[in-house]
């Protein structure tokens, strides 16, 4: 770890992945949310399958998990890991499709970015698959809730 703390740049400033190779391997779970803030017209059409591009809310789920699967292939410093669990749930409401996603995994490191990319791309696949309704839909609130396992214990948001 550098001077100021990062562990993903090293003494000189420069980025590499971090060596897990001597950390015990525990149970690692995270979970995160975001939500897409739409019309109310196009959640309706969410609701009753009336989109050109078919069952959004399936099709964003299926995205989240194979993003989760896929999220060392798009961010750099990310570690490949097997992971044991991923579920991706969708609840929609009169003006918006919350996200929730968990991933678990034992391993070396921890799942806080592979959970945070399944719950970004379901969001994503949500906006593609209903912009032709609605151009003005808005990601937003992309967070970590709680993550546990590992050296530095448990997180839970206080919100």
């Amino acid at each position: 770890m550098n001077d100021a703390g990062f562990t993903h740049l090293d003494e000189t400033g420069a980025a590499h992945m971090v060596d897990v190779g001597d950390k015990q391997a525990t149970r690692r779970r995270a979970v995160a949310r975001c939500i897409v803030e739409m019309d109310a017209a196009t959640a309706s059409a969410i609701v009753e399958g009336n989109t050109k591009k078919g069952d959004v809310l399936a099709v964003a789920r299926i995205a989240g998990i194979q993003a989760a699967k896929r999220t060392s292939d798009i961010i750099p410093l990310c570690h490949p890991l097997l992971l044991s669990k991923v579920s991706v749930d969708l609840s929609i409401g009169t003006t918006s499709v919350e996200i929730e996603s968990i991933v678990e995994t034992t391993g070396p490191t921890g799942v806080e970015m592979e959970a945070l990319h399944a719950c970004t791309a379901a969001a994503l696949t949500i906006y593609d698959m209903c912009k032709a309704l609605d151009r003005a839909m808005v990601i937003s609130k992309v967070m970590l809730v709680e993550k546990s396992g590992g050296r530095s214990g448990t997180f839970r948001r206080s919100e």
